[in-house]
């Protein structure tokens, strides 16, 4: 009995330190880039719709640098798993790597600052194995601070209300003076008046409404504005290459306060009805 008495203590701080000398190393702090080698940010217009950025590369070396992945690091994005790239990026001016980055890191009222970012990537040069590299993007980063100001102003907008459009659209008119028309539907989720200013077109459709749109109430639940869809362009090629055909930009303020954006989008149905539609009032063929 004594015997266990004394061996317990020894056997706990033994075992305390296996565990200590088993335990996993804790991963490398990534390296600085290969000389000549930088990264900036830039965006495509058929990006946007889908959260994906372009890692655009510059090499000024003749030593090809590969890289196996690539990953975005900003507090005021949400910080996704690195994204396969598989490319070996030689002598260039700009070689793009396309990367999805996560949602905004919105606070519940104002907008915040962009944060610092890194694009960490696995690179490699001379045949190594890859090993971890952070890029530094210059601060402040103009396309982050853009894309962090929209989406937090859409946050903010959604947390008083709900925008979409109305399950009821009828077209009047036929040819070229055919016409859709439908409601937008403001719907409450927060207090405090909501005056909606404008909505936008696209690059398909004209919008036609009110001016201003019209208001949401303190104490009212829900309002519906009406609103005239019309072709933007009839050209085949405009059909063809619309990237952000029903991105409909709605302008808000709330309270009186500062004006916000909210993108606003018909469910797919009826972006199949506008389609036919606008293609008939166009005079082009049916698919």
């Amino acid at each position: 009995m004594h015997l266990v008495k004394r061996i317990t203590p020894a056997l706990v701080t033994a075992l305390l330190a296996a565990g200590c000398t088993g335990a996993a190393p804790a991963s490398p702090r990534p390296a600085a880039p290969p000389p000549g080698v930088t990264v900036s940010l830039a965006q495509y217009r058929s990006d946007e719709p889908v959260h994906v950025l372009q890692v655009a590369v510059r090499n000024i070396h003749e030593t090809p640098v590969y890289f196996a992945d690539v990953q975005l690091v900003t507090a005021s994005f949400t910080t996704l798993p690195p994204q396969r790239a598989d490319a070996t990026i030689r002598k260039t001016a700009r070689t793009d790597l396309p990367l999805t980055y996560g949602p905004a890191n919105c606070p519940p009222t104002g907008l915040p600052e962009v944060a610092p970012a890194t694009v960490v990537a696995r690179v490699s040069t001379g045949g190594r194995p890859p090993h971890a590299v952070a890029f530094p993007v210059p601060h402040p980063d103009p396309l982050l601070a853009r894309l962090l100001r929209d989406e937090c102003s859409e946050h903010l907008v959604k947390q008083a209300v709900t925008i979409e459009f109305g399950p009821e659209w009828k077209q009047t008119g036929s040819g070229a003076d055919a016409v859709m028309r439908g409601d937008l539907v403001v719907t409450r989720r927060g207090p405090g008046v909501v005056r909606l200013t404008s909505m936008g077109g696209t690059t398909h459709y004209i919008v036609e409404h009110a001016e201003p749109l019209g208001t949401l109430d303190a104490e009212a639940r829900q309002v519906r504005l009406p609103i005239r869809l019309t072709p933007g362009r009839c050209d085949a090629h405009a059909f063809a290459e619309a990237k952000k055909a029903f991105l409909f930009p709605v302008r808000v303020a709330l309270d009186g306060g500062d004006e916000r954006v909210v993108i606003v989008t018909p469910p797919k149905p009826l972006q199949d009805r506008l389609i036919h539609y606008a293609a008939r009032a166009c005079g082009l063929p049916q698919q």
